[in-house]
């Protein structure tokens, strides 16, 4: 097993995570996962170890108790999963070896909104975001705020995500990038497509995940 089991204390309850630690690590990737999903997402999962391969430690997480997310609501309640997410990343970063490591994003769907909006909380504390399949647009009004370098990865058969995708990129002022991917849909489940999401997710944080700063 790649990985362990970890339980996060935050205010008043208790999330369940998933930790993998990376030898001789550049960074660590703290996963925002999509409605409905945890930190069970075959598809994160598949992400997180390749990117361990690239020497990428990364924390998987459930945004939510079990109990939280019986209402539908909470699933798409943007405000409440970044909040989450700013606690999460305040508590890993002051955990035995991931003290000082430089931290990066990766927002899937609506996960991805989350992301920047906590970013736009921790500012340059988080190094690099990488969006996949995401809703960046559900975070529009505060996108001007990110300093971070952003990369939207986008299937190429997601219809109407692209657009907003696109939209979303306009906002942006920091350092970005986006990426279409052709052939594959909003889970990207193809042959090979998860694979392309992961590659291009660890050029981008072995690109920017740095302890530095950005400006616009």
């Amino acid at each position: 097993m790649n990985f362990k089991d970890v339980n996060i204390p935050i205010k008043n309850i208790t999330l369940k995570g998933r930790l993998r630690i990376a030898e001789n690590q550049k960074g660590l990737i703290v996963f925002s996962h999509g409605s409905g999903s945890s930190r069970m997402s075959s598809r994160n999962n598949y992400v997180a170890d390749l990117l361990l391969n690239e020497g990428f430690s990364s924390l998987l997480f459930d945004l939510l108790t079990e109990a939280e997310d019986t209402i539908h609501e909470n699933r798409f309640n943007i405000d409440l999963l970044a909040e989450r997410l700013v606690d999460v990343t305040q508590w890993i970063s002051k955990q035995k070896d991931m003290q000082n490591v430089p931290i990066g994003f990766f927002g899937a769907s609506t996960g991805a909104a989350s992301a920047l909006k906590a970013t736009s909380f921790l500012g340059t504390s988080i190094k690099a975001i990488v969006s996949r399949g995401g809703r960046p647009d559900l975070a529009l009004p505060i996108l001007d705020k990110i300093k971070s370098p952003t990369l939207l990865i986008v299937g190429g058969k997601d219809g109407v995500v692209i657009d907003l995708n696109k939209k979303a990129y306009d906002k942006l002022s920091s350092i970005k990038k986006i990426e279409i991917i052709e052939g594959a849909t909003h889970l990207f489940s193809e042959p090979g497509k998860l694979e392309a999401v992961a590659k291009l997710t660890s050029n981008w944080f072995n690109k920017y995940l740095k302890n530095k700063h950005y400006g616009i």
